[in-house]
Formats: structure tokens, C-alpha cells, sequence
């Protein structure tokens, strides 16, 4: 028997689907009866693409994908932060600069998206291309500047510093381009690469990763019951490619530039499917798992 290439595309489908689908069985309990369903997981989605655009440090143009808000009753899509300040989509103009800026009791993680520019802090100057990784640290004076004829544009994840925390002296910076996979079978079909993590300078997150799906495969659902903290932050934002977003008893089209936050109640299970039959998709990941101690 001859099996064409739609026909065999499609049994790998069917075996995908068939593989959530025992996923699933095996997170149901008492517990998932309670999960989050219907119209509310919409509530843990953000999308700069949907945001009003402002101004600050002079020329960058920020929109919001998350805010602070309300974690188990979000008070608006996407007001669901509870430790990490904010995140953002951040533009800066062709040859334009920022103005200056020092972060007390603060620091900040860009992921580049698309330009090209630099950026400037305590005598210390990086390239920033597509998948440069920076981490701003506290108490540093530093701009960024567009050095192209194109926008320069960046994710930007604020994250408090606490108490007797040591930032890093210097800003520190990671090319995702050239970084090495750090794994390629967790959670079944994850191909991770480490950005920065507690021991690199991060305060409040534990970890900053990139995620990527291969063609026709799909993340573990996860949290099984009992598996999680409650107090874990999690955020899963599409870079490139679309895949399908498996949140409690939903399913999402999640595109570049929207963001899933992990809803901490132990109960509701979430993944992501990539449906896709020829390309990949890559998410920014960062996460603050548990309470924990920051870098000595």
C-alpha cells in the first residue's frame, strides 16, 4: 500500500491529537473539576499588538502585554501579574536614543525582536540584533539606541530586586543565535535554550528561557495536581510561528506577540501544540517558580 505524503501528514495528526487526548485523561481528577474554563481563560492572554502605545525615556514607545492585577480575579485581560512589575513591547524610532535611565530597586530583561542598535551602560557597549538577550541590573546608568534605518523593537520583562539583593556590576548579555540547546526532550517535545537563570543576576524570575516546538508536536500538559507551587509566575510569549494554546478545557490561537500566563491554581493544564506541517514555533518563556533566595 502506498501511503501519499497528505495522507501520511495526516496520520501524524491524528497520532498528535491522540497523544493530548491521553494527556488529558491523565490530568483529569477532583481537582481539574475546578479549573479555570470557558470565556475566563481569556483573562490570562495579553497582546501588545491590542495596546495603546505611550511614551517614556524620551523616544521609547512601550505597549503593554501584561500588568499587575489580580491573579484568580483579573480585573482586565492581561491584569494578572503579581511579582513581576511589568512587560511590555518596547519600539524605538530609527537613530533615536533613550534618555538616560538608572533602575533603583528594579532591573530589566530585553529580548530583541527586529533592528538594530546599541546599548550603553558604565563604559560598557553591546550590539543589539534580532535574539540578543540583555540583563539591565540595578543601580546602572545606561541608554539604548537605534542605530538603523528600522525600528528597533523588544521584549522588556521589569522585575523588582529584594531585600540584600547583589546586582550584577555590569549589564550582561546573551546572543540566543549562538547559545547551545540546553535540552531537547522535557516536558516530551521542548527544545530549550537558557537564557538567563538565579545564578546569571536574576532577582525575582528564576528563569528566562527560549521554548521551541519541531512540526507536529506538543508540550507535555502540565501542571498535574499536586505539581505545582501556587505562587509560580509563568509566561509563554509567541516569537515566531502559530500554534494552538491548550488552556483547561480551551483551545487558542496563540500568534506572535500574545502571551499565555500560567494560571497558579494547581487545577487547570495548559500546553501548546504546534499544528504546523513544516515549520516551527519558538516562544520567550521566564518564570518565577517558588519563594526562594536570591544569588549570594
Amino acid at each position: 500500500m502506498t501511503i501519499t505524503n497528505c495522507s501520511y501528514t495526516g496520520i501524524k495528526l491524528r497520532r498528535l491529537l491522540a497523544l493530548l487526548l491521553l494527556a488529558l485523561c491523565a490530568v483529569r481528577s477532583p481537582l481539574a473539576l475546578a479549573q479555570t474554563t470557558g470565556d475566563r481563560i481569556d483573562f490570562y492572554f495579553g497582546d501588545w499588538h491590542s495596546s495603546a502605545p505611550r511614551k517614556t525615556r524620551g523616544s521609547f514607545q512601550q505597549r503593554d502585554i501584561l500588568t499587575r492585577g489580580d491573579v484568580m480575579n483579573p480585573p482586565q485581560k492581561g491584569g494578572v501579574l503579581r511579582y513581576v512589575n511589568s512587560y511590555i513591547y518596547a519600539t524605538l524610532a530609527p537613530h533615536s536614543s533613550t534618555k538616560t535611565k538608572r533602575l533603583d530597586g528594579q532591573q530589566e530583561i530585553y529580548f530583541v525582536v527586529s533592528g538594530r542598535g546599541t546599548a550603553r551602560a558604565g563604559g560598557q557597549s553591546a550590539d543589539l540584533y534580532r535574539n540578543i538577550a540583555v540583563l539591565m541590573p540595578a543601580n546602572l546608568e545606561f541608554t539604548i539606541k537605534n542605530t538603523g534605518d528600522e525600528p528597533l523593537t523588544m521584549y522588556v520583562i521589569n522585575e523588582p530586586t529584594p531585600p540584600g539583593f547583589r546586582p550584577n556590576p555590569n549589564m550582561l548579555i546573551r546572543d540566543e543565535n549562538k547559545l547551545p540547546i540546553t535540552s531537547s526532550d522535557g516536558m516530551w517535545a521542548h527544545i530549550v535554550k537558557t537564557l538567563f537563570v538565579t545564578a546569571d543576576g536574576l532577582g525575582t524570575l528564576q528563569s528566562v528561557l527560549t521554548v521551541t516546538l519541531e512540526p507536529l508536536t506538543v508540550g507535555k500538559p502540565h501542571p498535574f495536581p499536586g505539581e505545582d507551587s501556587n505562587e509560580i509566575e509563568e509566561v509563554w510569549t509567541a516569537l515566531d510561528g502559530t500554534s494552538l494554546a491548550f488552556v483547561g478545557n480551551q483551545l487558542r490561537r496563540q500568534t506572535p506577540g500574545m502571551a499565555l500566563y500560567h494560571i497558579p491554581d494547581n487545577k487547570t493544564p495548559h500546553t501548546n501544540i504546534n499544528q504546523n506541517e513544516d515549520i516551527q514555533v519558538r516562544f520567550l518563556y521566564f518564570a518565577r517558580y517558588r519563594p526562594h533566595e536570591p544569588r549570594p
